[in-house]
C-alpha cells in the first residue's frame, strides 16, 4: 500500500457536489418522514380515543412550535416528493449525463424551496 497518498479527513473542506447534496437531504427527508409518521400516528390515535383527546390534539396543534414541527414534516415530504420525481425521470434515462445530474439537483432545490415556501405561508 502507497504511504504517501494524500488523505483529507477534514470533511469541512471537501467540496461536494450539488448532486451530492440534493442525496444526502433526500435521505435526510426519508428519515425525518420515518420519524414523523410516528409522531402524526400517535396524535391520531390520540384524537381518536376520545373527546378530550382530541380537545388536546387540537390545542397542541395551535401553538407554534405544533406549527413549526408540522412545517418541517410537510416541507420533508415535499423536498422528498420533488427529489423522488427527479430519480422517477432518471430511471427513465432522462438527466443521466453529469451535466443533466447538475440541471436535475437545481431544479429540485428550486422547485422544492418555492413549495416549501408556499406550505409556510398556508401552514402560518
Amino acid at each position: 500500500m502507497n504511504s504517501q497518498r494524500p488523505v483529507n479527513l477534514d470533511l469541512r473542506t471537501i467540496k461536494l457536489p450539488i448532486t451530492a447534496y440534493t442525496s444526502i437531504l433526500h435521505r435526510i427527508s426519508g428519515v425525518l418522514l420515518f420519524i414523523g409518521v410516528a409522531v402524526l400516528l400517535y396524535a391520531l390515535d390520540l384524537s381518536l380515543a376520545s373527546e378530550e383527546g382530541f380537545a388536546q390534539v387540537k390545542e397542541c396543534l395551535q401553538s407554534p412550535l405544533a406549527k413549526l414541527v408540522i412545517w418541517g414534516l410537510l416541507s420533508a415530504l415535499l423536498y422528498h416528493l420533488v427529489a423522488g420525481v427527479r430519480h422517477l425521470v432518471m430511471d427513465m434515462g432522462v438527466g443521466e449525463t453529469l451535466e443533466g445530474g447538475k440541471r436535475g439537483s437545481q431544479i429540485v432545490i428550486v422547485v422544492s424551496a418555492v413549495l416549501i415556501v408556499l406550505l409556510g405561508v398556508w401552514v402560518w
